[in-house]
Formats: structure tokens, C-alpha cells, sequence
């Protein structure tokens, strides 16, 4: 009997691509400096892109820890074990929604892989608020990186979007 194999399930899960971030949510790909934020566009928060979605589950695009999650719901900042953090931040000026249309799924603490769920996010109704319902995501620590390489267009959840070079 091979006794070895029983603990395999308590595990710990290791990011097997640090360095490439899927699609947190399906949608239309777009250049970080074509969004309508200023802060983002500008890269000043770091180098990113923007998601027009068509889905409404926003989930994790890379395994690692949890460091930031806004009590109003409208960001995520994700850290991997090799370092990279992530800032995933839906719609612009919806931290004025005060966590309406959100449902968090997840914690500020908790340890993710990607693909896990963060949120459930009513676009629609963000929409129907005046919000632009655009999702940012952004390597906060770009200037540690050679490069941050940024595929855009229609892709589906998990699709890797950007591509990081030491």
C-alpha cells in the first residue's frame, strides 16, 4: 500500500505559472491606457489592462494570498508566493457604491489558485448606476519586472492575459 499518496490532498497548492495571469472574468481585453481612469491609465498604479466583461464571476487570475480586499468589495490586491502583486479593481469610482451590487466570495487572508471565485459582480446594475463597470487589473510592482506583456482582445476566463519577464 502506497501510504505516501493519503496526504497528498492537505498539500499545499503551488502556482505552476507565477509569472503569466489568466482573464479574471471573460470580456473584451483592452490596453490599460484606453480605460477611462486616470490613475490607471496613466500606469501610475503599474502596468495592466483593462476588461470589458461578459461574465459576472470575477475570479482569482493567479494563486497566492489575498493582502487586500476593499470592504467595499470594488478591489482585490493578490500576492504570489514569487512575489508578484496583483490589483484587480471593478468598474471605476465604484468604491462610491459602498459594496452594493458585490458579493464577496472571499477574504482578506485567504490563499487562493487561480481560478477560485472572488466575487459575483452585477454589471448590469453598476452599469445602470452611472458607473463605468470596467475591470482594471494591474502588477503594482511593474518597475521589479525586465517586462509586462499585455495579450488583448476577446478572451475567455483563465486565458492567460499578461505575461511577466524577470
Amino acid at each position: 500500500m502506497k501510504i505516501m499518496g493519503l496526504f497528498n490532498k492537505w498539500k499545499k497548492k503551488v502556482e505552476v505559472e507565477p509569472y503569466r495571469i489568466s482573464a479574471p472574468v471573460a470580456g473584451k481585453v483592452i490596453d490599460i491606457k484606453d480605460t477611462n481612469d486616470q490613475v490607471f491609465n496613466s500606469e501610475a498604479l503599474g502596468k495592466g489592462v483593462g476588461i470589458i466583461a461578459s461574465e459576472k464571476q470575477i475570479t482569482a487570475p493567479i494563486g497566492g494570498q489575498i493582502v487586500s480586499f476593499f470592504p467595499t468589495k470594488h478591489a482585490v490586491g493578490i500576492k504570489t508566493d514569487k512575489g508578484v502583486e496583483l490589483l484587480i479593481h471593478v468598474g471605476i469610482d465604484t468604491v462610491e457604491l459602498n459594496g452594493k451590487h458585490f458579493i464577496s466570495m472571499k477574504k482578506q487572508g485567504d490563499t487562493v489558485v487561480r481560478g477560485d471565485i472572488l466575487l459575483k459582480v452585477d454589471f448590469d446594475a453598476i452599469r445602470e448606476a452611472g458607473y463605468d463597470p470596467t475591470v482594471l487589473m494591474v502588477v503594482t510592482n511593474t518597475a521589479q519586472y525586465a517586462q509586462i506583456k499585455c495579450n488583448l482582445g476577446n478572451k475567455s476566463n483563465n486565458d492567460i492575459i499578461i505575461e511577466i519577464e524577470e
